[in-house]
């Protein structure tokens, strides 16, 4: 008797997953057609962003864009469209969009907050590379520092000073602030003003500076030379002298010129004055002594 009801048990189960599996078989097919088209839009999406991504980058290239800007752009066209993919997949397979977009939505606004001063920079640099008020090579007075851009990045930029010094200042600070770009241009104008005495001969100063801009190499003769009397001060009659260089010769011209006007004004017996100071010291005897200083 036992025998047979176990039978009848288990001729029973054979039939209720019989009908379960009946039941569920269309329901297990539309999932399985489902799967397949989300994994075909996968598959011909990403060829499709790798294709576009391609384009893009030799268009920027062409345009000749910044390679950090590029690589950017890169990135973020990739993280766009493959988001658009995820998405478009997830809603194939029959989650709700609505829950998707709210979660993405929330992430995102947690991560913003948590960021705020990195994609503060971040939004500089992007400023930065697409408004191009420097290019790494140029020489920039900041508020922070000065020196030559070493590099561009989406967060900060950094600066190599004179004395051989990094500087890494935030884009976010550069994008906001004042600067000077001192080498945005081909040439620079090149002023020295150097004082001679009131009993020295004003005519044979002017032409000593003439001649002495005029033998420098550097000096783009081309753009004129101006030698001027700047101001008549209480010791001294201040003279100008004015020309042109390029950027990159800026500083060798200014202290080769420098030297070379103290070497012919004492070649010419024209003198600089310079402050003199006088002190009276108390002798013992009630006396003064007055030295020159």
């Amino acid at each position: 008797m036992s025998g047979e009801m176990q039978v009848t048990s288990g001729i029973q189960a054979v039939e209720l997953l019989k009908k379960t599996a009946a039941d569920s078989l269309p329901g297990l097919w539309s999932f399985g057609m489902r799967l397949l088209v989300a994994a075909l839009l996968l598959g011909i999406g990403f060829r499709l962003v790798k294709f576009l991504r391609r384009l893009m980058m030799r268009s920027l290239e062409r345009a000749e864009v910044e390679p950090t800007l590029r690589g950017f752009l890169d990135a973020l066209i990739q993280a766009v469209l493959t988001g658009i993919l995820v998405f478009m997949a997830a809603e194939e397979l029959g989650m709700d969009s609505a829950s998707v977009i709210a979660l993405m939505g929330s992430a995102g606004l947690a991560l913003g907050l948590a960021l705020q001063g990195s994609l503060a920079n971040f939004a500089g640099g992007v400023l930065i590379l697409l408004m191009k008020p420097f290019k790494a090579g140029d020489y920039i007075i900041a508020p922070d520092g000065e020196g030559t851009v070493s590099s561009i990045g989406l967060v900060y930029t950094t600066l190599l000073t004179v004395d051989n010094r990094r500087i890494v200042i935030p884009n976010g600070t550069l994008s906001n602030s004042a600067l000077t770009n001192v080498t945005a241009m081909a040439k620079r104008r090149l002023d020295l003003s150097v004082g001679i005495g009131y009993e020295d001969d004003l005519l044979k100063a002017k032409r000593v500076l003439q001649a002495v801009f005029e033998q420098c190499p550097e000096i783009i003769k081309e753009e004129g030379i101006t030698v001027f009397v700047d101001c008549l001060g209480e010791s001294r009659v201040m003279l100008g002298i004015r020309g042109w260089v390029a950027a990159e010769d800026y500083w060798t011209a200014r202290w080769e010129l420098t030297e070379e006007i103290k070497l012919a004004f004492d070649r010419e017996g024209i003198t600089i004055p310079y402050d003199r100071l006088q002190v009276y010291v108390q002798e013992p005897d009630g006396g003064r002594q007055k030295k020159d200083g």
